[in-house]
């Protein structure tokens, strides 16, 4: 839903050439591997990355990696905890389509930790109190410094997005338009 309405966002201000949202492998390797060739090339001060939970984790990386600025929403802070039993095939978070959680996938999700954020001016955290899935409390003390915004309930998929995604377009240099 959130990648849908940013491209329709996106696409209503002619700028549908801009957005880059692939399907992300399962490996977070891969993953990491595949979002570095696609953003090969472009300076990162005109570049910024929007990612929800798992995408937030792999968005803080890629900023600290190349130094561009990071829009989180509700983000994984360390989701190589507790992992062993999401161990085996489940289903996606948003279909019923199959989707197989290896074991090696946890250390390369530890390889990708990003223990302090360096520049925290670059961060946008958008943080909801009832995510039934991660604590937002991590998350502000993850994320301390950044620009914040904490949303009083509400849930892990941020039901409410549609609300806030003139902020996290303009906190990425892009101004809604009449």
């Amino acid at each position: 839903m959130k990648a849908r309405l940013v491209g329709e966002r996106m696409a209503a201000l002619g700028l549908a050439d801009q957005l880059i949202c692939p399907q992300l492998p399962a490996s977070p390797r891969q993953a990491m591997a595949l979002a570095l060739s696609l953003i090969e090339g472009i300076p990162a001060q005109q570049l910024s990355i929007v990612g929800s939970s798992l995408g937030g984790y792999y968005a803080t990386w890629l900023a600290e990696r190349i130094g561009c600025r990071a829009v989180l929403l509700n983000p994984a802070v360390v989701p190589s905890l507790d992992l062993d039993r999401h161990v085996g095939v489940t289903t996606q978070y948003h279909s019923d389509e199959p989707f197989e959680f290896k074991r090696a996938y946890i250390d390369e999700l530890r390889a990708l930790e990003v223990a302090h954020i360096s520049q925290p001016e670059r961060y946008f955290l958008i943080a909801a109190t009832g995510d039934e899935v991660l604590d937002y409390r991590d998350m502000l003390r993850h994320y301390q410094g950044a620009r914040q915004h904490v949303i009083e309930g509400s849930d892990h998929a941020i039901s409410e997005f549609p609300q806030y995604l003139n902020a996290i377009l303009a906190f990425c240099g892009i101004e809604a338009r009449s």
